[in-house]
């Protein structure tokens, strides 16, 4: 008589690896917050972030070997999806700026993804399934992949930019930075010479504070999504039109889409034109966090339009 001292659900390992991965996000978390108060990020949450981003990438691929196909198709392997392109960017972020707000912020994230695939998610929509005649697309990989990868880089962006709102608020808030970016700002000063040149005009360096370069970031952030997400909603039209003969069908998940785009074309329209900075394009941020939950989220639980493929109420 054979002995399997696990059950067939928690021997799976793409089920073990998503679990690891939950696990070393619990552990990152209470870490990313006690370094709130130093000036660098800190190298434990990196190095756990980095090991959890390996456990996703293997069960991505081992799910890829199981199915057959990528690992895309249903709400379960979106969410660790999602969790992967999340920790990526808290990864490529943090290098540009080692700051415990940017794991604060994204770790969070990646662990409540990861979460409410494998615990909220009933078993059969953890289970790996055929793709419908309409998936089997080569625009599968192309579509919903840039898609995911910019919903990680939207939120991870807006919840940067909703740090803004809370640092330093009994201050008057001025942002000295342009909005692409903050590397270039000199200060022109008379007869104080730090480089002093033939004019008697001195150029000085400026070092920006905490909040320009937060500012600074989610501004990025946003507008490398932004960019991910034009390109995922192109190649949806594209795909749409082979599938089904249409370009657009104002499908409930299309139209949340739209307004996702519009939301961030506001922001980025705001800053570029407008020269809001600070807390103004803040909240215009958080609103269009809350619109890509309810265009992810939200569409999958109600069960309506082409998209809803991962409803389980």
């Amino acid at each position: 008589m054979n002995f399997n001292p696990l059950p067939i659900e928690i021997s799976d390992p793409v089920l073990i690896l998503g679990l690891s991965s939950f696990f070393i996000l619990l552990v990152a978390l209470p870490f990313s917050f006690w370094s709130l108060n130093e000036i660098k990020s800190s190298s434990i949450v990196k190095f756990l972030v980095a090991f959890s981003n390996l456990c996703l990438t293997t069960q991505l691929l081992l799910r890829w070997l199981q199915s057959g196909h990528f690992p895309i198709s249903n709400l379960y392997e979106s969410l660790c999806f999602l969790a992967w392109a999340c920790t990526i960017t808290q990864l490529v972020v943090e290098r540009n700026w080692p700051s415990p707000i940017v794991s604060a912020a994204a770790t969070p994230l990646a662990l409540i993804s990861v979460a409410f695939a494998n615990f909220a998610l009933p078993d059969r929509l953890q289970e790996a399934s055929p793709l419908v005649p309409a998936l089997r697309s080569s625009w599968l990989v192309m579509h919903v992949s840039v898609i995911m990868c910019s919903y990680a880089a939207l939120l991870v962006g807006s919840l940067l930019s909703i740090f803004v709102l809370f640092i330093d608020r009994g201050k008057t808030l001025e942002i000295r930075s342009s909005s692409v970016g903050t590397g270039g700002y000199r200060n022109l000063s008379l007869n104080k010479p730090d480089i002093q040149i033939e004019s008697g005009i001195s150029l000085n360096s400026i070092n920006f504070s905490r909040l320009e370069q937060l500012d600074s970031l989610s501004y990025r952030t946003i507008s490398v999504g932004f960019l991910l997400l034009t390109v995922g909603l192109i190649s949806g039209a594209v795909w749409a039109n082979e599938a089904w003969g249409s370009w657009w069908s104002w499908d409930p998940k299309e139209t949340w889409a739209l307004i996702c785009w519009l939301v961030y074309a506001a922001y980025l329209h705001t800053r570029l034109t407008r020269g809001w900075k600070g807390r103004k394009p803040a909240f215009v941020a958080m609103t269009g966090l809350l619109v890509i939950l309810v265009c992810y989220i939200g569409v999958n639980l109600l069960g309506v339009g082409l998209h809803s493929y991962g409803w389980f109420f």
